[in-house]
């Protein structure tokens, strides 16, 4: 078997379903054993089992990936995909750190490979895509919500810091309350409703941060990352009036051969 050859069996393993369902499904099996592994009594009992388990699905996903190398034809074309940088980061790394003294480094890699069902599967991959995308359109947000947090935090500092030192003691104390609160996690029982034994002005501060922070902002962030994921859908799947423009388009192309042909037709009799 010439390489050529080779090369063209790499790429038709490496996009046939059957080899990507089976990844996919070691991929799980690999997040299962890790998983195990937190257990000590599983741990402890079957250690020396789900370490063969875990060194075999290693040297698979280094075939795959080499596999994967090969079928690409260059390395240059193989890394030009960001997926492909990823996984091939993952499984290096996992390969590095077997036999090492970093046992918690190497723990984190071998649940990291979890991720790489992200690059696997076609419709996670897109997911990620969009909410990718809505980073560079966040940023005016994420000002505004700092600006936001920081007057509220000045504010609560220099009014609560007496009343409430474990909440509102500092700047940086001030900024974490405020960080629970626009997450809704107890924010009346645990942190306003004590204060507001003190002073009837917390009732202001608090209700007005919910209302704009939690109910305005937050959606804000939420209307983005829509916007940008229905807008990635649109580009993937053409609308109804694309398809009609296709097929208007494919109808013009054949009147204009038909007429090219009637024309050379006319000439030819002449």
């Amino acid at each position: 078997m010439t390489w050529k050859a080779f090369q063209n069996r790499c790429a038709a393993i490496a996009e046939n379903k059957i080899f990507t369902d089976i990844i996919i499904g070691l991929i799980l099996l690999n997040a299962i054993i890790v998983g195990l592994e937190t257990y000590p009594a599983i741990n402890q009992r079957y250690a020396a089992s789900l370490y063969w388990i875990d060194a075999v699905l290693l040297i698979i996903f280094m075939v795959e990936i080499m596999i994967r190398i090969i079928g690409s034809y260059s390395l240059a074309h193989f890394f030009k995909n960001p997926w492909n940088v990823f996984d091939f980061v993952i499984v290096a790394a996992s390969i590095l750190f077997v036999g090492s003294n970093y046992v918690i480094v190497l723990r984190i890699f071998r649940i990291l490979r979890v991720l790489r069902a992200i690059s696997i599967i076609p419709s996670l991959r897109k997911m990620v895509n969009a909410l990718l995308l809505t980073i560079p359109s966040m940023g005016n947000i994420m000002i505004l919500l700092a600006i936001f947090f920081y007057i509220y935090a000045v504010i609560g500092t220099m009014l609560f810091q007496s009343i409430a030192p474990d909440h509102f003691g500092s700047l940086h104390r001030t900024l974490l309350t405020l960080f629970q609160l626009i997450t809704l996690d107890s924010w009346a029982t645990g942190v306003m409703y004590p204060i507001l034994e003190e002073t009837s002005i917390a009732l202001i501060y608090f209700i007005s941060f919910i209302l704009i922070g939690a109910f305005v902002i937050i959606n804000l962030f939420v209307g983005v990352i829509v916007n940008n994921v229905e807008e990635a859908n649109r580009e993937n799947q053409p609308t109804p009036t694309d398809l009609k423009l296709e097929a208007m388009d494919k109808e013009l192309k054949e009147i204009k051969a038909l007429l090219k042909e009637d024309v050379q037709k006319k000439a030819t009799e002449e």
